[in-house]
């Protein structure tokens, strides 16, 4: 699956254009309105692998699949939707000025270190299991040696 599908399939996951937007807003603890408002101002931060904005045709086709969407004027959003992939939706984080998005972004920078630290560990095994390798190659070697000789 592309990563545009994959925003697109996360965009409509709960059968509404606006549920990710909405809910990305609540959990950030921002009006939709602002989230919308920071994208915008800071679109330099979301390249096309971070986010899209939907084309109507795939607006229409989404709409077309969900069964429980009203017909008529008025009952659609009349901007398209974005859609925001895993990326997208961290880099929300540093463009928001909430303390929740604020407290995201600190975990997320902690997460990072977390995984420098298990990298510099593995880095540390995988230097002492090459070192013990290499020793019982040559303590073998060491052992054929004499058992050959005697």
């Amino acid at each position: 699956m592309s990563w545009r599908s994959q925003a697109i399939h996360t965009a409509f996951c709960e059968n509404s254009r606006d549920t990710v937007r909405i809910k990305l807003a609540t959990n950030y603890r921002v009006e939709t309105r602002v989230l919308v408002q920071a994208v915008k101002r800071n679109i330099e931060r979301f390249p096309e692998d971070f986010m899209l904005q939907l084309s109507s045709e795939e607006v229409d086709f989404l709409r077309s699949q969900i069964v429980t969407l009203k017909k008529g004027r008025g009952q659609h959003s009349k901007y398209l939707p974005y859609a925001f992939t895993e990326q997208g939706v961290a880099m929300l984080s540093s463009v928001l000025r909430s303390r929740r998005a604020i407290q995201v972004n600190i975990e997320i920078m902690r997460a990072f270190i977390r995984l420098r630290q298990c990298w510099q560990a593995m880095s540390s095994l995988l230097a002492s299991s090459t070192h013990l390798r290499k020793s019982m190659m040559l303590n073998s070697n060491r052992s054929l040696k004499l058992f050959v000789s005697s």
